[in-house]
């Protein structure tokens, strides 16, 4: 299954999904940009991680365990930006900076973040040669198409072998139109004074970059399930519950929600207490997520709780979306 975005545009196109974004992590700003490291001498005591289509939020606790003040950059990576025609990120297109909004607490007072923004094709970083070429960016929007085929032939051509354009051609093999094909990494930071003893609650509240389909293949006969089932821990419960409403006149669309939960190993030793809930925006909704010991704790929400969690897998949940107007 190649997951798509789903595009709220003038037509009905689909695109390459977003992931979500990342725990707090620890950063250094070396040579070739911002880079996570681990630290030994601040513990992540507890985290409370609220997520759904409308909103994520997240609350953490830190505590400085030596007898010396620590400053440090922490890191907070943001959804990527596939390319594509237009995404449902909640954002501003034409700014990097806003394209998902984002807003950040340091026991209750609000922390201005810098930003760093990477443009990236299969693990390259391309950044500093579209800057050069006077290229924005973001990869979608008309600002950058208008760029991109504003490019001389020859650069178009030579982009488009590299891969870092998608061109289409005509018949006889010239090109005719150019997109771009890469994506954007974004990453807020600030530098926080870690004092000694003191415990620290940091908190982000941001607008999800989300993905889906207009339509889902959960429920039909013929999909295959094994992408779903090892991304969404999938079951015969949702894939039933989802036959039956189809069958009386449901509609199912799907939205996919990805939230990196491993880089919380960054800080020292495990997470003391962690707390996540979902929330599936409706009850005409249905949910899917991997995680042990969940339970439904509101009529569209669920809970998963651990102590001492070292998270060793990142969060995707999968909303299909019920309409019953079909």
């Amino acid at each position: 299954m190649k997951r798509l975005t789903t595009v709220l545009a003038c037509a009905a196109v689909l695109l390459m999904s977003l992931p979500a974004s990342a725990n707090d992590s620890v950063a250094s700003m070396g040579a070739g940009g911002l880079v996570l490291q681990r630290t030994e001498g601040i513990t992540m005591v507890s985290e409370d991680l609220f997520v759904s289509a409308r909103e994520v939020r997240v609350t953490y606790r830190f505590l400085n365990h030596t007898t010396e003040g620590i400053s440090t950059i922490v890191a907070f990576p943001m959804p990527d930006i596939a390319p594509g025609y237009a995404g449902d990120v909640g954002g501003r297109l034409d700014d990097p900076a806003h394209i998902v909004p984002f807003i950040t607490w340091v026991d209750d007072r609000a922390v201005w973040t810098d930003v760093e923004y990477r443009a990236v094709v299969d693990g390259v970083d391309i950044t500093d040669r579209l800057r050069a070429l006077n290229l924005p960016l973001p990869p979608h929007g008309q600002d950058s198409w208008d760029a991109v085929n504003a490019l001389p032939d020859s650069v178009r051509r030579t982009l488009t072998d590299e891969g870092i354009l998608d061109s289409g051609r005509k018949p006889d093999g010239t090109l005719d139109w150019s997109m771009p094909n890469w994506t954007l990494k974004t990453t807020h930071y600030w530098t926080q004074w870690f004092p000694p003893g003191e415990p620290i609650e940091i908190t982000h509240l941001y607008a999800p970059a989300i993905g889906g389909t207009v339509m889902t293949m959960v429920g039909r006969a013929d999909s295959p399930m094994d992408e779903y089932r090892e991304t969404y821990c999938l079951d015969e419960t949702v894939i039933d519950a989802a036959r039956r409403a189809q069958a009386n006149g449901r509609a199912f669309s799907e939205t996919w929600l990805d939230y990196i939960l491993t880089t919380g190993a960054n800080w020292s030793g495990p997470i003391g207490d962690f707390r996540l809930v979902v929330d599936k925006g409706s009850t005409d909704n249905l949910v899917s997520f991997c995680g042990d010991g969940v339970r439904r704790i509101g009529p569209t929400t669920f809970e998963v709780r651990h102590a001492n969690y070292t998270p060793t897998r990142d969060l995707n949940v999968l909303i299909l979306q019920g309409d019953r107007s079909h």
